[in-house]
């Protein structure tokens, strides 16, 4: 192989990028998350875990109360998240609608010690993110007066309910967990998926244009070509990676370890297109090449992420500055795993015909 005609390859591809609108698309939609990720972690965090951004705010919520004073409104009033306003159901909803309220809640007159339940109305709006929030805020005050009624009631029970003791809960997912378990693996491990489609795209093209045979009466070998489309690909992904590691600290989010970060996604990276440029060699067909392609790849993360040392949570790992064992020993299986595709590409290219299938 010669290096010059594997980088005059390269160079065709790597300018012929600006009309792959597809390729072009899923690097904007990169740029925008990495750009506005600030952003993006405070909407989706909330989405999950709507209490997430309870201790971020001082806000009160307005609550219409009908029914009469008690236990509850004293438990509303004592958690200093709502200001009760007693009314009338009708008043009350009517305020809702125009948004003066954040609830409304109706208490019937039925005494605490009565035999029969509690039953209390909650009156919120639809597909709003403030009601999503009061939910989860009134849901401590409920559970609250349910224990207060459970006690007030506890005299009627036969037989006395055994204690049961369970461990404290831990916090659940936060900024910190979105940030590095989700967002940073996610964002850097695209750009290796879209190297992957983008060399399919590259080598079906050729043989989809006929134009291959025209590469192959030059003095270039087959192996030359797939090998130039092959570092155009390859040459975009530290170039992605490092620019969205930079927009991520330029939203103030902490990156350690970044060189060794780069080298496990290019190394990943480098598998995948590799892989990619054996099953596009093999169909010489787009559709059939991204298919295959597609659904090996999900079978090779299902796979990967079963095991705790998977590139993801290394990555995550490396982010956070925890320096796992792990690390050489995945950088070594994604070394291992570039030469044997390698070596299978070169041998394949070799024995691959010019033309496309069926022709």
């Amino acid at each position: 192989m010669k290096t010059r005609n594997i980088l005059l390859i390269m160079k065709k591809d790597l300018g012929s990028l600006a009309h792959e609108r597809t390729i072009l698309l899923a690097i904007l939609l990169q740029l925008f998350v990495a750009l506005f990720s600030s952003f993006l972690m405070v909407g989706l965090t909330s989405m999950y875990d709507p209490s997430a951004l309870a201790r971020f705010e001082g806000v009160r919520y307005p609550v219409g109360y009908v029914g009469e004073q008690g236990d509850l409104t004293r438990l509303l009033r004592e958690s200093r998240q709502f200001v009760v306003y007693p009314m009338d159901l009708s008043t009350a909803v009517a305020a809702l609608k125009e948004r003066k309220l954040a609830a409304v809640l109706y208490v019937p007159p039925t005494p605490p010690d009565a035999e029969e339940p509690v039953k209390i109305t909650l009156y919120t709006l639809q597909n709003d993110i403030q009601s999503t929030i009061v939910n989860v805020k009134l849901k401590e005050v409920f559970l609250a007066y349910e224990e207060a009624l459970r006690m007030l009631r506890a005299e009627r029970l036969d037989v006395i309910p055994e204690k049961l003791e369970f461990p404290d809960a831990g916090p659940g997912p936060g900024f910190y967990e979105f940030i590095y378990g989700l967002l940073i693996p996610l964002l850097l491990f695209m750009p290796a998926i879209v190297s992957a489609a983008l060399v399919i795209d590259l080598i079906c093209e050729e043989y989809q244009h006929h134009t291959l045979e025209t590469l192959l009466s030059t003095p270039m070998t087959m192996t030359e070509v797939v090998w130039g489309k092959v570092a155009a690909c390859l040459v975009l992904v530290p170039l992605q990676a490092g620019t969205w590691l930079a927009l991520l600290s330029l939203n103030r989010i902490a990156i350690a370890n970044i060189p060794q970060i780069i080298l496990h996604v290019v190394s990943v990276s480098l598998a995948l297109i590799l892989l990619a440029a054996i099953v596009s060699l093999f169909y010489r067909e787009r559709t059939s090449a991204q298919f295959i392609f597609s659904t090996g790849v999900v079978v090779i993360m299902l796979a990967a992420l079963s095991f705790p040392g998977n590139p993801l949570n290394t990555i995550a790992q490396l982010a956070t500055g925890t320096e796992t064992p792990l690390q050489h020993a995945v950088l070594g299986l994604s070394a291992g795993a570039c030469l044997v595709l390698a070596l299978a590409m070169q041998a394949f290219a070799r024995r691959v015909p010019a033309r496309g299938p069926g022709e």
